[in-house]
């Protein structure tokens, strides 16, 4: 491997990830007087890292997930091989050109992770590997050799929690072929890092198992530390403090002379070092930290073969190479006008060859012979498939009172039962409450997930369980710790395997619905990037009665509405949820590769992931419903459980399992009012969005677009009240009196519960059928809002 090759590209990309932020902010015509940035100190701390790691250590197997805000350098990188125009670069954060931070979905050459929530893409990789390891150890014919799991992290990311989160659950589950590689720059957006702190994080590290390679001292350092007086500049150099550091080297070799004078001065050998260099000489040698030298970093990571998780901890300056290089404020800087002008003559670029990939190389055809042969790009972009698994038929139906978490506990223990490709290929997780979710009798049969197998200690010693839990390499459930962000990363991982590792899966969590606001942000960041699974809230609302409000969720109803590529449903009854999760099961595997369009605002031709909100609260079920209207309306998100009659002058709407007190509502008036219709809900997401789609198209001058919800309630008299009802927030029905312009009154709960039982807290959030009919009868008598406040006025 040639030093002076990887030198080179070292440059190649500083200059150009420098040209295309430049370019951005201070050549492209501006609309606006926004700032559009582009971090180019927190760039260049990385360039020399990410050269040797993609042009040196990587292989086409290994995945990386780059620093957000080195993207920069990472999409010169792509450019310079090729996949990448220059078009998009030009229009670098620009509507269609390379997005800020690295995208699965939205940029077009080769990211395997999307980054930019701080911290969460450094703890993906973790899950990755486990998911790797999980597909290896399948008897599947795979021949996918493994790849390491690579973060590039920004050292104030160790700031964030959920990467000390998935540090435990990453021992607990024998990581391995991971690495971590901390630019430590000791900046960050407001300040410099805390003298010491690194020294106990690296025993974070120590305690969960990982190597930790410190790389402090570049080529040039370690040069100068074997002449006379070099063992008292590395003192120096080791005792300096960070703000310190930084400051010289802002300033530059004269003050670097003059600073090292006045500390090492009149020592004589020491003295002589210095003085042999020039200020230059000597700024180079002092900013040659070993994360800013590239043949330093590419010897490093070529030392370590073992497959034990690594972190290596490469100290850099944020901006080197550059005039703004040290300075507090260059985290969001810019280099003006005047000084990209001196720092292109200084990196020798020619005007007009600035967007040049190899404009500054002598011998054209020895570098592009060494770009062929990089192993890393040698197979081209690295997006795999997996063919479609079939969905077999799931038939549930029950005449007992039932809860839907009980439901989806039946469902998953027959396909257990089964042999079908898609139970082989089900991963559940869970974070500790597999058996309160009804995840046992799936574990029990297809057990725990581990590399190593392990006994059930209970189960040798024939003590009676209802739980089985045997850890063997063909088991499909992994179990985590009390850590919502990891289960969302794990759903992550898993949800991309098809891509990353060319195994599809079917990742399935469950998890308290209260929690699942625990980890939005990962939530969020595994939707971004376009990861396939279903996520079950149970229980949900208030229906886990006697344990508080602190497990009583009121909003998740609104998350799953306004969360982007989640499909969420909240069905009432058992036949309801197996037509859901049969569809739901091919919705998770179509193919949804790049950005999705407005082929349907719904996604239904690109797919998604599924968030099923189920309750523990068993009711009454209905016959049995097998007509194809009832089915297609369970999945476009509603069908009439009672038709309304022509003379319809209420409708109640219910989602969830109040049902129950909806159809006993609907019966206590349906003497007053025969032609009472109530509304079935079975997703207010797929509603919701099929509306506003229908809304877009007919406003690009299709006219005969109209929505399933429109479909519905068009037949209903303009006198027609609807009463909304949902144990959760009210607003998830509100809109459906603005589809047609029908009175609503919209009925759920606004505050947190507390302890009692399922009736008394219906009862005191005004969600049981008394406060049902009470709204209605209150019609009845004239008090629609309109007249109220009329009155009110008067």
């Amino acid at each position: 491997m040639s030093h002076d090759h990887l030198k080179t590209i070292e440059q190649r990309l500083l200059w150009l990830s420098h040209w295309m932020i430049h370019h951005a902010n201070h050549i492209r015509p501006k609309t606006d007087d926004i700032k559009i940035g582009g971090h180019q100190a927190s760039s260049t701390s990385m360039v020399s890292i990410m050269t040797a790691l993609y042009f040196s250590a990587l292989k086409p197997e290994d995945r990386v997930a780059v620093k957000p805000h080195a993207s920069p350098v990472f999409h010169a990188m792509q450019y310079l091989m090729g996949n990448l125009s220059r078009e998009r670069m030009e229009n670098f954060r620009g509507f269609g050109g390379v997005q800020s931070y690295p995208s699965r979905t939205k940029d077009s050459d080769d990211v395997d992770f999307s980054t930019g929530s701080v911290g969460l893409g450094v703890a993906i990789t973790s899950f990755a590997s486990l998911i790797q390891d999980y597909i290896a150890a399948k008897n599947w014919g795979q021949d996918q050799a493994l790849g390491r799991m690579v973060a590039l992290v920004g050292d104030a990311e160790l700031d964030e929690g959920n990467i000390y989160e998935c540090l435990q659950e990453g021992w607990k589950n024998d990581l391995r072929n991971c690495w971590w590689i901390i630019d430590y720059n000791r900046q960050s957006l407001d300040g410099i890092v805390r003298e010491g702190l690194f020294e106990r994080i690296e025993k974070i590290f120590d305690a969960f198992g990982w190597d930790v390679v410190r790389v402090k001292y570049g080529k040039l350092q370690r040069e100068a530390f074997e002449e006379p007086g070099g063992n008292k500049l590395r003192d120096w150099i080791d005792a300096c403090p960070n703000q310190q550091y930084s400051a010289l080297t802002f300033m530059g070799g004269a003050v670097w002379r003059k600073r090292l004078m006045d500390d090492l001065g009149d020592q004589g050998d020491v003295s002589a070092l210095i003085d042999k260099r020039s200020d230059d000489e000597l700024a180079a040698l002092m900013e040659n930290l070993g994360g800013n030298c590239v043949t330093t970093m590419a010897d490093v990571f070529a030392s370590v073969t073992h497959d034990r998780p690594t972190c290596f901890l490469a100290y850099t300056v944020k901006g080197w190479g550059t005039p703004i290089a040290g300075h507090k404020d260059n985290h969001g800087g810019l280099m003006n006008k005047s000084q990209m002008a001196d720092w292109q003559s200084h990196m020798g670029v020619p005007k007009g060859d600035e967007w040049d990939p190899l404009a500054t190389i002598d011998n054209v055809e020895a570098f592009k012979a060494f770009l062929d042969n990089v192993p890393f790009f040698a197979k081209g972009t690295r997006r795999y498939h997996d063919d479609k698994i079939a969905v077999p038929a799931i038939e549930l139906t029950t005449e007992r009172a039932i809860s839907t978490q009980g439901a989806f506990g039946k469902i998953l223990d027959d396909l257990s039962k089964g042999d079908s490709e898609l139970a082989a290929r089900i991963v559940t997780t869970s974070p500790d409450v597999t058996g309160t979710t009804n995840l046992g009798p799936w574990v029990n049969r297809r057990k725990l997930f581990a590399r190593k197998a392990l006994a059930d200690a209970f189960i040798e010693h024939r003590i009676p369980s209802t739980a089985k839990w045997v850890f063997d390499p063909a088991g499909q459930h992994i179990e985590l710790g009390i850590a919502e962000m990891n289960l969302f990363l794990l759903l992550g991982a898993a949800g991309l395997s098809h891509s990353l590792f060319g195994k599809r899966l079917i990742p399935i969590g469950t998890v308290y619905d209260p929690f699942v606001c625990r980890g939005l942000d990962a939530l969020n960041y595994a939707s971004y990037q376009d990861a396939r699974f279903m996520i079950v809230g149970t229980p949900s609302g208030v229906t886990l009665a006697p344990e508080g409000g602190a497990h009583q969720s009121v909003g998740t109803p609104l998350i799953g509405m306004s969360q982007d590529g989640l499909a969420a449903f909240e069905p009432a009854f058992a036949d309801e949820l197996g037509i859901i999760m049969q569809w739901a099961f091919d919705y998770m595997q179509r193919d949804g590769e790049g950005d999705p369009d407005e082929r349907t605002w719904l996604r239904d031709e690109t797919g998604g992931s599924v968030y099923l909100r189920l309750t523990t609260n068993p009711i009454e079920q209905p016959v049995k419903r097998a007509n194809d209207t009832y089915r297609q309306g369970v999945i476009d998100g509603a069908y009439w459980l009672r038709e309304p009659g022509p003379n319809c002058e209420v409708v109640i709407a219910y989602q969830g399992a109040v049902a129950s007190e909806a159809i006993k509502a609907a019966g206590a008036i349906a003497e007053a009012r025969r032609d009472i219709g109530v509304l079935a809900v079975t997703s207010a997401d797929r509603l919701n969005a099929g509306w506003t789609a229908a809304q877009r198209a007919r406003s690009r001058g299709n006219l005969a677009a109209y929505s399933h919800i429109e479909s519905l309630l068009s037949a209903l008299p303009s006198h027609c009240k609807i009463i909304t009802v949902i144990d959760g927030h009210p607003a998830t029905l509100a809109w459906l009196g603005g589809v047609i312009g029908h009175q609503t009154i919209s009925l759920g709960v606004e505050h947190f519960g507390q302890t009692g039982t399922i009736g008394d807290l219906y009862r005191h959030h005004g969600i049981d059928a008394a406060a049902i009919v009470e709204k209605v009868q209150g019609l009845s008598h004239g008090k629609d809002i309109k007249s109220g406040i009329v009155r009110a006025l008067n």
